[in-house]
């Protein structure tokens, strides 16, 4: 039985997915979970010697299911295709790997490129995600979306970055974010949530305050006084799907959030 196995889902990736994939040399296989792309993903999939599988997408827990059922290893490395290992966190991988101890999952660090720059605070860093766990032990949850890893047993950390390549333009930004808030305003709908004055006024300053103030995004500089801006805006966005949501109910389908 092969060792570590590496799954990630894609859509339309062929700019990350080749460094996704070049920072785990020690991987056993790769499998890529592809939700209708239309560029070059399958191409550098192959190259890389990533076994390539297609998908209908029903959203990420689904997709990434549909991943770790592909993969054949011990142990399962989920990573997005906008991801990289930390050359520090490859070789903490590898030791723990090999320590086989009773340890059925791992947490690590997610350090996120916002504007060309690495985000150290605003609520971002240190992100903690499980994304290393046995296969016998864990999957992800069905959620649409903000899926997570649940394991049986104990779980440790490791001390690493997964560096997070997402957002190189502010239109790549506000793109993805109309996508999340769109979602996250459908779920809330269906689950009979319903937007309220305090949604609208308290909850985007409070979510300035948080990531700016105490958060402390203000050692992030010019990008950390956006990005604390973007967030107090997304909130508002939400809240006012979900009120549009209330008045002319539910029409068209949700786009794909990657």
């Amino acid at each position: 039985m092969p060792q570590l196995s590496v799954t990630i889902i894609t859509r339309n990736e062929e700019k990350n997915l080749g460094r996704c994939i070049e920072s785990v040399p020690f991987a056993d296989e790769f499998i890529v979970v592809d939700s209708g792309s239309t560029d070059g993903t399958r191409l550098v999939a192959e190259k890389h010697g990533a076994q390539f599988f297609e998908h209908e997408w029903k959203g990420f827990g689904a997709a990434k299911q549909e991943a770790v059922r592909r993969a054949t290893g011990k142990w399962i490395l989920s990573l997005d295709a906008d991801e990289a290992l930390s050359p520090e966190l490859a070789g903490l991988i590898q030791a723990a790997i090999a320590r086989n101890d009773d340890t059925a999952g791992y947490y690590m660090k997610r350090k996120t490129l916002f504007l060309g720059r690495w985000i150290k605070h605003c609520g971002w860093y240190p992100d903690y995600v499980l994304r290393l766990f046995r296969k016998d032990s864990g999957n992800f949850n069905d959620s649409f979306i903000h899926e997570k890893v649940i394991v049986n047993g104990p779980t440790a950390k490791l001390n690493g970055d997964i560096l997070h390549f997402c957002y190189e333009t502010v239109e790549q930004y506000l793109q993805k974010s109309n996508r999340y808030t769109t979602i996250g305003a459908r779920e809330a709908f269906i689950k009979g949530k319903r937007a309220r004055w305090f949604d609208f006024t308290a909850r985007p300053v409070f979510s300035f305050l948080r990531h700016y103030i105490f958060k402390l995004g203000i050692f992030d500089g010019y990008e950390g006084l956006i990005l604390s801006f973007y967030s107090a805006q997304a909130v508002l966005h939400k809240y006012n799907k979900l009120r549009q949501y209330e008045r002319q109910g539910l029409s068209g389908g949700d786009d794909y959030a990657a």
